[in-house]
């Protein structure tokens, strides 16, 4: 199915019949990928006296409880809120959900024990923006960050500086296949998502970071349209399928 979006007064053709999801699925057991030290989600049937939501133990629907946090265990979309005194939810600040997107690769600099995103890679691969969000596919890439348990790996991120390009380009949505776009243990500066949010000097409250999604390496760098819907949470960050759409030529 063929659609055409405009974009800057640009026209533009997609195949809304081929979507490209790049979210990683929740799932109850320790094949879930883990972040900031906390246990694997659980999906367990509700038990209430005798009855146990299950139709294999007689009941006559499946009824799940599921337990988990948004910024440890599955592709997530936050707002500003997640390092604001003030309460803010990505349900209030996120509006529109269909943007011009560049789709980038980048294999991190090695700083003594860190891997970093750097300005300067950026740089090199953005050219002049006219689109509204980036995604960032860290290499190497590969299967096992479906499942991988991040918890005290020291995993790539963006410097300060880079965040500060991406804000002055206008990027307003941010994608990356890690848990945050900050170093694991940074003392709690968070430098990252304060340069790219402009918090609390001039806050981009209209500004997102997406975490944790994942991009096969069959999916090309280049452009594309993204479908970005968090589920209707109020809380500063949701769950999110974040989706691509080729632009065809």
């Amino acid at each position: 199915m063929l659609a055409s979006i405009s974009h800057n007064g640009q026209s533009y053709k997609i195949d809304l019949s081929k979507p490209l999801d790049i979210s990683i699925s929740l799932r109850g057991d320790h094949k879930n990928p883990v972040a900031w030290y906390l246990k694997h989600p659980e999906i367990s049937p509700v038990k209430d006296g005798d009855f146990i939501g299950k139709v294999r133990e007689g009941a006559s629907v499946n009824f799940n409880n599921i337990w988990f946090n948004p910024h440890a265990h599955t592709t997530h979309t936050e707002c500003v809120g997640h390092i604001s005194e003030e309460f803010h939810s990505i349900q209030q600040h996120l509006k529109t959900f269909f943007f011009k997107a560049k789709f980038i690769s980048v294999e991190p600099e090695k700083r003594g024990q860190d891997q970093v995103i750097t300005e300067d890679l950026l740089k090199k691969k953005m050219g002049d923006p006219d689109y509204e969000a980036i995604i960032i596919r860290s290499l190497p890439n590969y299967i096992g960050k479906i499942s991988k348990q991040h918890s005290h790996s020291n995993w790539p991120y963006l410097e300060e500086a880079a965040a500060t390009l991406l804000r002055e380009k206008g990027i307003k949505h941010l994608l990356i296949d890690q848990p945050s776009v900050d170093k694991e243990k940074d003392e709690g500066k968070l430098l990252a998502h304060k340069a790219f949010w402009n918090h609390p000097k001039n806050t981009r409250f209209d500004a997102t970071i997406t975490e944790l999604i994942y991009v096969p390496n069959k999916f090309e760098d280049g452009d594309y349209f993204l479908n970005l819907q968090p589920a209707s949470f109020e809380n500063d960050a949701a769950p999110c399928k974040p989706v691509l759409y080729k632009i065809i030529d």
